[in-house]
């Protein structure tokens, strides 16, 4: 008998070296004959973590590797053009803080410069 092939999109990608895949379909109601959405999900064995949320994959049926994962990554069939959000705002947060702190040494020096000429010049005028 051979084996079953799929194509279905990564859902999660958290653990190592498994991912859960989401293969869609539709099926028609028996009684009203309306088509319904309907999903069934794997998990997949992928031994060197090639593949991320979002992205489009191929996999076989293959040996129970756990209680629940019954199926191996063939390859990626098309990367995700999903942009995370969250981790742009992280990385710029971060990098504007790393910019303040190399200029605040500088302004500090600054200020202690000016705040010394201040109080020689009020010293002076009174």
């Amino acid at each position: 008998m051979p084996k079953r092939v799929a194509v279905g999109v990564v859902k999660s990608d958290k653990m190592s070296k498994t991912r859960v895949v989401e293969i869609p379909r539709k099926k028609r109601h028996p009684k009203y004959g309306k088509y319904i959405r309907a999903r069934t999900v794997c998990y997949v064995h992928d031994e060197d973590n090639q593949s991320g949320a979002g992205d489009t994959v191929e996999i076989i049926e293959s040996r129970p590797m756990s209680k629940t994962k019954r199926w191996d990554l063939v390859k990626v069939v098309e990367k995700s053009r999903e942009v995370d959000v969250a981790a742009l705002r992280a990385a710029r947060k971060s990098a504007d803080q790393v910019a303040v702190a190399e200029d605040s040494p500088a302004d500090a020096d600054q200020a202690s410069v000016e705040g010394s000429d201040a109080s020689e010049g009020n010293g002076a005028a009174e």
